[in-house]
Parts: structure tokens; C-alpha cells; sequence
């Protein structure tokens, strides 16, 4: 999968796309509704088209070490 510019500028990286994505195909999976119109029926490419979409959004958190563990 590309990525182009726009997609880039709104996603840090694809690795946070696909943590975004994976929560939200855990949610239709579930029975949530679908935000959008997607050509698939799969949970996993509908999030993926939702959040491209601009329909869901999400944050990565900041790394935080454990208390009394070596960063």
C-alpha cells in the first residue's frame, strides 16, 4: 500500500495507520457502524478506508517506561 502526500501529512507513519486501523476493524467487528461508503465488506480494509477518509481518528501515544525500568 502507498501512501501519497495528503495521506502522508495526516498519518505520521504507516505503522500508526495501521494501529488506528486495527482498533477500528476491532470495533465493526464488534457490530459498530460504518462510518462511510467502502468497496469491501472486510473489517480490516473498511477501517482502513474510514480512517483514509477522514471519518475516524485516533492518537499514538507517547512511549512510557515502566517505574524502576531502564529507558
Amino acid at each position: 500500500m502507498s501512501l501519497n502526500e495528503h495521506d502522508s501529512l495526516l498519518l505520521q507513519n504507516k505503522y500508526s495507520l495501521v494501529k488506528g486501523a486495527a482498533r477500528r476493524a476491532r470495533q465493526l467487528q464488534s457490530g459498530a457502524p460504518s462510518l462511510g461508503v467502502s468497496n469491501s465488506l472486510k473489517a480490516c480494509r473498511v477501517a482502513t478506508d474510514e480512517v483514509r477518509a477522514g471519518k475516524v481518528t485516533y492518537t499514538v501515544g507517547a512511549y512510557k517506561p515502566l517505574p524502576g525500568s531502564a529507558a
